[in-house]
């Protein structure tokens, strides 16, 4: 069984687990928050797991408050702001570090697997965030923003990251999804 398995993780209602509760499920894990632009990614995310949580996929919802504070809420005003404005039913987690000396055992498992993350090319999200200073120019294997994904197989292999402005729409991401589902 894969270690990714045995990381603790705290859900948002306070509940010490590990992830091992989604052995053999391909998962999509995000780092999410509610004050951002890509927050209305939440719907899309939770249509994706509404239509394919039979088939065998979970998404789960990291929140974390790393990104220009956009995320300064308890979990229960997450939880509430997630079910009530977007209607999320996938699982959620309490906050967490994602990048830093702090950051949490799963994304320094996540990160470790993949560092690269796919892009957009000409990536507006990206020209947006070099604008204003809270970018680099050279390659960096944190987390960029808030709604990078990652996806790991039934067997707990981490097989793709994907950057913030990729959405669960993009043929990139999707057909990663996919292929995940059918193997």
């Amino acid at each position: 069984m894969s270690a990714l398995y045995d990381i603790e993780v705290t859900k948002i209602d306070g509940q010490d687990t590990t992830l091992s509760e989604y052995n053999g499920k391909v998962m999509l894990i995000v780092n999410v928050a509610s004050k951002c632009g890509l927050t209305p990614q939440y719907e899309q995310l939770e249509s994706l797991y509404e239509s394919n949580k039979d088939k065998g996929l979970v998404v789960l919802g990291f929140p974390s408050n790393e990104f220009a504070g956009q995320e300064p809420g308890s979990e229960d005003e997450i939880q509430d702001f997630c079910r009530s404005t977007y209607g999320v039913q996938f699982p959620m987690f309490s906050k967490i570090c994602v990048n830093g000396a702090n950051r949490h055992s799963l994304y320094k498992t996540l990160i470790s697997a993949q560092p690269a993350r796919k892009e957009v090319e000409n990536s507006a999200l990206l020209a947006k965030l070099k604008e204003v200073g809270l970018l680099s120019d050279g390659p960096t294997s944190d987390v960029l923003w808030n709604f990078e994904k990652f996806l790991v197989s039934k067997k707990g292999e981490i097989v793709g990251r994907f950057a913030p402005d990729i959405t669960v729409n993009d043929p990139v991401l999707a057909d990663a999804i996919k292929q995940e589902l059918q193997a």
